[in-house]
């Protein structure tokens, strides 16, 4: 089965170094590493025509930003399954590939595993995913794109990445495919590969923009949204139905004021949750 490795870089040759590097010393040879230059003036473009080799397939040419260039990876992708590494990133170990093909066999659509993130003053910890995602989890954060193989056919289906939003594409993507379409999805217990912060996503001077993006895209998907909210409800009653049969066996009348108020303070707060839910959106 072969792997696409998609890697984006623009002036970043030291950072493409170590990219090249651990995914060339990977113990799995069904890949092909596809790297997008946006048309790099610091050696990045003689680094890649050094390193030609049977895995690389590269171009240099300017482009219109991050979703631009990775969409150009996918047009040029030949694999079953896709995987962005971009420039600076490494895979975790040389057998990050190999560990995970098994998983791969089985035509999930999106097969994600966890992801080793170092800040910029060097700290560093595991971002640990949950073993299913859903809106409730994409309206906090996102997946990884170094941590999640998407099978190719998904950008057929789907689209490519929306050039529209600078920050947030990969995270809308996220979300049409498994939150509306519901593509099949599986997690696999181990670490990826490494993000190194310090790209255009996580950078103060984006943060305003990565709002903005962000409130655009969850608009767009309201109907979710209220879905979510909706299920609450419909949980909450369900508790509240068994609630009232154990007390029915029970014989048990409950006249407590102290519960009344509790009852009428979640109602108070949901409808609250409701109330703000709206004006944020109006």
């Amino acid at each position: 089965m072969l792997i696409s490795i998609i890697t984006v870089n623009y002036n970043d040759v030291r950072g493409l170094i170590k990219t090249l590097e651990s995914v060339q010393c990977q113990d799995f040879d069904d890949y092909e590493h596809i790297v997008i230059d946006g048309g790099s003036t610091d050696g990045s473009k003689e680094l890649l025509e050094t390193s030609q080799g049977k895995f690389l397939n590269w171009v240099s040419e300017p482009d219109n930003g991050i979703y631009d260039a990775m969409n150009k990876g996918i047009e040029r992708a030949t694999g079953e399954y896709i995987l962005f590494i971009n420039s600076g990133d490494t895979l975790f170990n040389a057998g990050a590939l190999s560990q995970v093909c098994k998983s791969l066999q089985t035509g999930t659509a999106i097969v994600y595993g966890n992801l080793r993130i170092v800040k910029e003053d060097g700290y560093s910890f595991t971002n640990t995913y949950p073993g299913c995602v859903d809106f409730s989890f994409f309206k906090r954060t996102s997946l990884g794109h170094g941590a999640t193989f998407i099978k190719r056919s998904l950008f057929e289906t789907y689209g490519n990445y929306r050039t529209d939003l600078k920050i947030v594409s990969d995270w809308a993507f996220f979300i049409k495919v498994l939150c509306e379409a519901k593509v099949s999805q599986a997690k696999v217990d181990m670490v990826i590969s490494t993000f190194y912060e310090g790209g255009v996503s996580t950078t103060p001077e984006n943060t305003e923009l990565h709002k903005a993006e962000r409130k655009q895209v969850l608009k767009e998907h309201f109907d979710l949204y209220d879905e979510t909210f909706d299920n609450v409800l419909e949980k909450q009653m369900k508790i509240d139905s068994v609630w009232s049969q154990v007390n029915d066996k029970l014989n048990i009348v409950v006249t407590n004021a102290f519960f009344l108020k509790i009852l009428n303070a979640v109602i108070a707060f949901l409808g609250w949750i409701l109330e703000r839910k709206r004006q944020w959106f109006n």
